[in-house]
């Protein structure tokens, strides 16, 4: 009885994974030619450039933003049903969205060279974002280690997104901004940047605008 309540939790333990929604996009041609995003419930965040990638970039998603992603594979029934508009289109790359409950059961999944369905264009978009993000954190540490003559266009690539407010997650690049900002290697120009950055990231947000205009007693 006792070695048949172990596996019994050992079973409940393993199929106790966090809910799962992954978007892949592989398109030969383009940078990167292929990405894999996972995020998990509590907004665990995975990227990867290559198929088997045994070291991915992890990050945190903020709660606000991982909420909408869910939000939005809800809309679009878990990718039960087909995304793909069937119009003749030029060849945009293979995406495929995927959810997996984290119960156990076999995932479910969608791939579509180009959707007409709002809430799969949405989600696209949002991942692209992403996608957007962690390869110009990958850019700038490489360039950090590598290429420090770099380092100021990548830096320039992250403030293009940040202005746009494409940029995802800002916080994750704290680290590299605080080392480049504090080491005399780079020019001073790049210190400067990376240092306005880094303030610019940790700034409280404003607060939310009041209502316009105002009636006088």
């Amino acid at each position: 009885m006792r070695l048949a309540a172990i596996l019994l939790a050992f079973a409940a333990s393993t199929y106790a994974a966090s809910p799962t929604v992954t978007y892949t996009r592989s398109f030969p041609g383009s940078t990167p030619d292929y990405i894999c995003i996972s995020i998990d419930r509590a907004g665990a965040l995975t990227y990867s450039e290559t198929l088997h990638d045994t070291q991915p970039l992890r990050t945190q998603l903020p709660a606000p933003d991982t909420a909408s992603l869910f939000d939005l594979a809800a809309k679009l029934d878990y990718f039960h049903t087909p995304l793909e508009s069937g119009l003749k289109v030029a060849n945009m790359g293979k995406k495929t969205f995927r959810y997996d409950d984290g119960s156990g059961a076999p995932a479910s999944e969608a791939s579509f060279n180009y959707s007409i369905h709002e809430s799969a264009q949405t989600l696209q978009a949002r991942f692209e974002q992403i996608a957007a993000t962690e390869h110009a954190y990958f850019d700038l540490d490489r360039t950090a280690h590598f290429d420090k003559l770099g380092v100021n266009d990548a830096l320039a690539e992250i403030e293009a997104l940040w202005l746009h407010k494409q940029l995802v997650a800002p916080l994750q690049f704290i680290p590299l901004l605080t080392r480049i900002s504090t080491h005399e290697t780079y020019m001073h120009l790049v210190r400067d940047r990376a240092a306005r950055l880094k303030d610019e990231f940790t700034a409280p947000a404003p607060p939310p605008a009041g209502p316009t205009g105002s009636s006088q007693p």
